[in-house]
């Protein structure tokens, strides 16, 4: 199993295939592995992801079959079934690296800026549960002068969010918090852009790892 540090290394390289048009024929061949998976799997890192149908993680960071821990939701927010999630792949398999990554345009930031903005009556109360867990990093930024740059403020919206959900993984679970104090777990965030297919690591990166 890698360590952190290489493991997002790892994903960085990858990201940079994807970004540049080029598959690594490991990702391409990995259908291969299918049934020696068939007995176990060793995911050498956890995605927490959005559901945008844009931003698969084994294609965004070229990776194949057995290789990546998804779990996908709509905002990259963290709730109990999250976080049960990260638990699971950390304890069973030992995955040093858990991954949140946001990405641009994101819908259910632009769902929470409407409705902090002019809120709709009947909506799903499921739909609003993830608007309230994304709520607190937008109404923060919404009163602040950004509330006047919708570009500008999606994108730090976006970057709050991740933030948020990387901080509520690190302290929302004792089993999480042990493995990183023993320094075998490593959480941090990430953006992915729609427009470049370039992933930028931004939260929570050692400075070892961070050219």
């Amino acid at each position: 199993m890698l360590d952190a540090t290489a493991a997002l290394h790892r994903l960085r390289e990858g990201n940079d295939r994807f970004a540049s048009d080029v598959r690594s024929l490991d990702s391409l061949l990995s259908h291969t592995r299918r049934g020696n998976l068939s007995t176990g799997q060793a995911p050498f890192a956890i995605i927490l992801g959005c559901s945008d149908s844009r931003v698969p993680a084994e294609l965004v960071f070229d990776q194949g079959l057995g290789d990546l821990f998804v779990i996908r939701v709509a905002g990259n927010i963290v709730a109990p079934s999250q976080i049960g999630s990260v638990e699971f792949a950390v304890t069973r398999y030992g995955t040093p690296l858990v991954v949140v990554l946001g990405h641009s345009q994101c819908g259910a930031i632009l769902a929470t800026i409407e409705e902090l903005r002019a809120p709709a009556a009947g909506q799903s109360r499921n739909l609003m549960s993830i608007v309230d867990r994304v709520r607190p990093s937008v109404e923060t930024l919404l009163a602040t002068d950004l509330r006047h740059d919708h570009d500008q403020l999606v994108q730090q919206s976006v970057r709050a969010n991740v933030r948020a959900s990387v901080n509520q993984l690190r302290h929302g679970s004792p089993i999480i918090e042990q493995f990183i104090a023993e320094s075998r777990l490593l959480v941090v965030g990430a953006e992915y852009s729609l427009e470049s297919g370039r992933v930028e690591f931004f939260e929570g990166i050692p400075k070892t790892t961070s050219a």
